[in-house]
């Protein structure tokens, strides 16, 4: 539901979304994927930026920036780093590998991606939705997908997806059935959104998520989790859940890492310019969530630290600042009546 989520009607009168565009002005990964040309997030002199090794990142990014696309990918492959995407691309992956070769000794470097998470977990939820999306449409979620990233091990491990029946609007339109394969035999034998919750809360317990290890969520932009969870929740009459809260919006973290404007972090765009081709079906929930696994995994591998940027609080969809403390989601729990 990729393309299709830009044309959802945003003001949505039972959604109080924050007029401040806080979204656009927090760096939200600028701890950690800021441009390296300026300061890098960590120094082997706590924050003393006066350092050498910084000097000399300086000069080798003076030099990468200079360097041809032909000479970048020499390069690339001389140093068995991957030699696909866009020049822009190759350069960031060319500098991050110089940084974290310089600071391998680093205090700030947490395993070989610096990975804050143990595990990133990928939703992308398909939703009941019309060709024109009026502004009272309700849209109702009708697939649950996850996928599991180990950060450390930079592999998808495990995936977990169910389609769920919508309650209010039960008939989908042909424009729905259409655009994400999902029928109406589908969700009509598939259970309402309260039981399959519980068996993603289940899920992700029997992982150990949030309790042996830290994990996030990750979406492909703020509308899963701002809008369609937070409506499906009140419609089901079901508190949000907590380890909901806060996520990762891969376009922001992508933008801001590679240094390009918000209308190139589409999914396809993203794939294309990485030098990725989509695989499986666009609009499946399950497909879609696994294609934006496989960015977060370039990005891993080129060097961005992937960090919580979005947040729900009281309704609204706020920005994380860069000075937020780090931590995890929290262990799931049950979900819990509104009522």
């Amino acid at each position: 539901m990729d393309e299709h989520k830009e044309n959802i009607h945003t003001e949505d009168v039972n959604l109080k979304m924050s007029n401040t565009r806080e979204d656009e002005k927090v760096t939200p990964c600028s701890r950690v994927c800021s441009e390296e040309d300026s300061a890098p997030p960590a120094s082997p002199s706590n924050g003393d930026f006066s350092h050498p090794v910084y000097k000399e990142i300086s000069m080798a990014n003076g030099h990468i920036n200079r360097m041809t696309k032909d000479e970048l990918r020499i390069k690339l492959a001389g140093l068995q780093l991957d030699t696909r995407g866009v020049k822009d691309v190759m350069k960031k992956r060319l500098k991050s590998h110089y940084k974290k070769q310089k600071l391998l000794l680093s205090a700030a470097e947490d395993g070989p991606t610096g990975a804050f998470y143990d595990y990133i977990c990928v939703v992308d939820f398909e939703a009941t939705c019309e060709e024109d999306n009026p502004a009272d449409f309700h849209h109702e979620i009708i697939e649950f997908p996850m996928v599991l990233i180990n950060t450390h091990t930079l592999e998808i491990v495990d995936s977990f997806q169910e389609y769920v029946k919508p309650e209010v609007n039960p008939q989908l339109s042909d424009f729905c059935v259409k655009l994400t394969g999902i029928t109406q035999k589908m969700v009509d034998e598939a259970d309402a959104f309260p039981e399959v919750l519980q068996r993603v809360v289940t899920w992700l317990r029997d992982r150990e998520l949030g309790t042996k290890y830290k994990y996030a969520l990750l979406t492909d932009g703020a509308w899963d989790m701002s809008k369609f969870l937070h409506i499906q929740c009140r419609l089901s009459r079901i508190r949000y859940p907590h380890f909901a809260k806060k996520w990762i919006n891969i376009r922001k973290s992508y933008g801001n890492f590679y240094k390009v404007p918000r209308t190139q972090t589409k999914l396809s765009t993203m794939l294309e310019k990485l030098g990725l081709q989509y695989e499986g079906r666009p609009h499946s929930g399950l497909d879609d969530s696994r294609n934006i696994a496989r960015i977060a995994l370039r990005m891993l591998q080129d060097g961005c630290q992937l960090l919580a940027n979005e947040r729900m609080h009281a309704g609204q969809l706020l920005s994380v600042p860069s000075s937020a403390p780090l931590e995890g989601a929290p262990a799931p729990h049950n979900p819990r009546s509104r009522d």
